[in-house]
């Protein structure tokens, strides 16, 4: 799976690798719908570390598409809330 973290790049992340992304996403989904910022912040930043850690970088110049799009490290807590849907931002 190719996962793109905006303004960042993509990453391979293994279908296995998934269950540990959706509980990080669980905990950004939980912070946003709480509004709390802090929680939010502290997330949406293990989220994204997770999938840098977890993935391998996808080539720079490779025209594949994303099968997962998340927002850069820098996003809002409103934003985020935009781009949720009933999985969070993580399916599964």
């Amino acid at each position: 799976m190719i996962v793109r973290i905006l303004g960042e790049g993509q990453y391979d992340v293994s279908d296995e690798a998934l269950g540990r992304l959706n509980e990080l996403d669980a905990v950004v989904e939980s912070a946003v719908d709480g509004n709390d910022e802090a929680a939010f912040e502290a997330a949406l930043a293990a989220l994204l570390d997770g999938v840098r850690t977890i993935g391998v970088h996808h080539a720079d110049d490779s025209l594949d598409e994303s099968d997962l799009i998340l927002p850069p490290a820098d996003a809002s807590i409103d934003e985020v809330r935009q781009m949720l849907n009933d999985d969070g931002l993580i399916p599964g």
